[in-house]
């Protein structure tokens, strides 16, 4: 006679397929609960740097514009709106707005420039690379390298002079950064030169991200390169274009490096932010130059809600 045993089910055998379902929940949550801080902990530290290093020296930048502190001092005195009044008012204050005309002048040269031959090498061109390379070098250059650069390229007898004599046109010699009607012209040339690498790459890489399938289409419809370029080219980039025109409007004002080592400002070349720094570390009068900053910040996106108001940015149909 043989004899079964058998054995009870406990109560974690009772449901084992449920007991499965209750450990691989707690693990979910687990796993979920991890997942949902992840991004969080990798914003943390940048979004620290932000606000220590960006919106904190903003924040202090509008205190300090308000007062009459020296930079050195621990007091300061509350002088309300009397530091942007001085700044708006005071000849010199406004003549650097003058100067900065230049540079926005040259800016938009710059822009058809880069526009111009980022088209011209998105087709195809022989030694297309060679050309990339060239436009874009000069960006790479340090500013301080490049002011001392065209420093002595563009000296009585330097380089320049020296070109235009061997070629013949001694009578185009001019005191390239000693004349006050031509220092500006000068400089916001040599400014074009330096940063329309810049803008070429960014408008190539726009152009280059329009499908080929699209121009595939334009050439079945009998489409030539000018028309590529109207219908197809600029309607594409047009975001693009409103944001180079942004940063032709910023970088106008804040127009440093190449103007400070060339000239430091004199001979009527002072720009805004040259006339700031003066004012904060000459004058001792941070205050006033808080309150130039301020106005500076506030022009500039003054002008970007007008460009986005006028210029909205709008999906292209180009079917």
């Amino acid at each position: 006679m043989s004899t079964t045993l058998t054995r009870t089910p406990g109560p974690v055998d009772a449901n084992p397929q449920g007991g499965a379902a209750r450990t691989r929940s707690r693990g979910t949550r687990r796993v979920g609960w991890r997942e949902r801080l992840t991004p969080y902990a990798f914003l943390l530290i940048p979004v620290a740097l932000l606000l220590v290093f960006t919106y904190w020296p903003v924040a202090n930048m509008f205190a300090y514009s308000v007062t009459d502190w020296d930079g050195l001092s621990k007091t300061s005195d509350f002088v309300g709106l009397d530091n942007y009044y001085a700044t708006l008012t005071e000849p010199d204050n406004l003549r650097v707005f003058l100067v900065s005309v230049y540079y926005f002048v040259a800016s938009l040269v710059q822009m058809a420039l880069a526009l111009y031959f980022a088209v011209l090498l998105s087709f195809r061109v022989r030694f297309k690379n060679m050309w990339k390379g060239i436009l874009f070098f000069p960006y790479l250059i340090n500013g301080v390298a490049i002011g001392m650069i065209f420093l002595n390229f563009l000296k009585p007898d330097g380089g320049l002079d020296t070109l235009l004599t061997a070629l013949g046109f001694e009578s185009l010699i001019r005191q390239w950064t000693g004349d006050p009607a031509l220092i500006n012209i000068t400089l916001a040339s040599v400014a074009v030169w330096r940063y329309m690498g810049l803008n070429f790459v960014m408008f190539l890489g726009a152009i280059q991200s329009i499908p080929r399938e699209t121009y595939e289409a334009a050439a079945l419809d009998g489409a030539n390169r000018w028309h590529e370029v109207r219908y197809i080219i600029l309607p594409s980039i047009r975001p693009i274009i409103g944001l180079q025109f942004i940063l032709a409007i910023s970088g106008a004002l804040a127009m440093f490096e190449v103007p400070y080592v060339m000239t430091a400002g004199g001979n009527g070349s002072e720009t805004f932010v040259i006339r700031t720094v003066w004012t904060a570390f000459e004058r001792n009068m941070v205050g006033l130059a808080s309150a130039m900053a301020v106005i500076m910040l506030l022009i500039v996106l003054i002008l970007t809600w007008i460009q986005r108001a006028v210029l909205p940015e709008r999906a292209e149909d180009l079917a």
